[in-house]
């Protein structure tokens, strides 16, 4: 789990230009090619729906409302 949280971190702060050793160490834990299209996945769909929910304003569920975050 450590690597598959490393390599989602590397792939989000450097927008995709991932090092071959960031690979290498995610193929060592195991994981394969299949995975890392998994992370694209899942990192494209927050990413569409927090541009779609800034955009339209959309309310935050009452349940997530004390996790809310504000720009200061």
């Amino acid at each position: 789990l450590e690597a598959l949280r490393t390599l989602t971190l590397a792939i989000v702060r450097t927008r995709g230009n991932v090092s071959p050793e960031d690979l290498k160490e995610f193929y060592t834990a195991g994981y394969k090619e299949q995975q890392v299209l998994e992370i694209i996945l899942g990192v494209s769909q927050k990413l569409i729906t927090n541009y779609t929910n800034h955009i339209a304003n959309t309310p935050v569920d009452i349940a997530f409302k004390e996790f809310t975050w504000e720009k200061k």
